[in-house]
């Protein structure tokens, strides 16, 4: 090889570099000044972030109780007491008990219609040019309606109370679940629907033997992930009189009961570690039967 092929070459490569690189720096630019108009546009300023940084601070600081290591393990009446903070551990209690039926049972229902939907959805099953986009377009649209105004409408239909809540989450999580359930069923092998097909097997007995024991694992991952994001939900959905602890923690905040607030926040997010921890057991005992 010549030594001129060879300078050829680094030349170019060198010209390919330095093409690379201004395209890179041009996308940088254009996001960044992408950027800069969506924070001018929401008003997101840095003096007026800087300015709120202490009131949150301030206001962490009042939500903490005022816990005294001399009175720690005191009565109810003990002022610095855990007992003191937590005085309506059982009313609470409850009340996230109910939060976390009405998310199970969103959880159960919005997963059952994502799977129903999820095999038309897919892409590579061949549904039908018909049923195919319209089973995407149904999940999008239950997706994209925020948990919240879903239960504004089902509470005006079923008035208030846990109902309004759980349909409002299981319609959100049906078309969150089937699109990721959809994609699932996507990326799988083909293999074994073939074998069904070519032995006479109609559509939905493939999807049934071929396709669903394959993903069964990733869709149970999936669902229970759900679970813990329905809990987060059911909280914040029970601010518009969907039932649970939402109801109660909007209260305690309205009436800025401080110390109240931190601790229905603690065992929310207790609930969510305890339901995490076994989400992962069910999970790995699942997948372990399935192999």
């Amino acid at each position: 090889m010549s030594t001129s092929v060879i300078l050829q070459g680094e030349a170019a490569y060198r010209a390919a570099r330095r093409q690379k690189w201004r395209a890179t720096l041009l996308g940088l630019v254009i996001l960044a000044a992408c950027l800069l108009a969506s924070a001018r546009i929401s008003e997101a300023y840095p003096a007026t972030l800087l300015a709120g940084l202490p009131r949150i601070g301030e206001y962490f600081s009042r939500i903490l109780p005022a816990l005294r290591w001399d009175a720690l393990l005191g009565g109810v009446e003990t002022e610095g007491s855990l007992a003191f903070w937590m005085y309506r551990l059982d009313s609470w209690a409850w009340l996230l008990f109910e939060t976390a039926n009405m998310a199970a049972l969103a959880t159960l229902a919005g997963a059952g219609a994502a799977l129903l939907l999820a095999f038309p959805a897919a892409r590579n099953l061949g549904a039908g040019r018909v049923l195919n986009p319209l089973a995407r377009r149904l999940l999008e649209a239950m997706r994209t309606v925020p948990e919240i105004v879903f239960a504004l409408i089902f509470v005006w239909a079923f008035g208030v109370g846990p109902l309004a809540g759980i349909l409002a989450i299981a319609v959100h999580t049906a078309g969150a679940c089937g699109k990721l359930f959809a994609e699932s069923i996507e990326n799988t092998g083909l293999g074994a629907w073939a074998g069904v097909r070519s032995a006479g097997g109609g559509w939905a007995q493939a999807c049934r033997f071929a396709i669903l024991p394959q993903v069964a694992p990733s869709l149970l991952s999936y669902a229970l992930l759900r679970f813990e994001i329905n809990l987060r939900s059911a909280s914040v959905i029970g601010f518009v009189g969907a039932g649970g602890i939402g109801e109660e923690l909007y209260k305690v905040i309205a009436f800025n009961y401080y110390e109240e607030i931190s601790a229905i926040l603690l065992l929310v997010i207790l609930a969510v570690f305890a339901i995490d921890l076994l989400s992962e057991r069910l999970r790995h005992r699942v997948i372990g039967a399935m192999r």
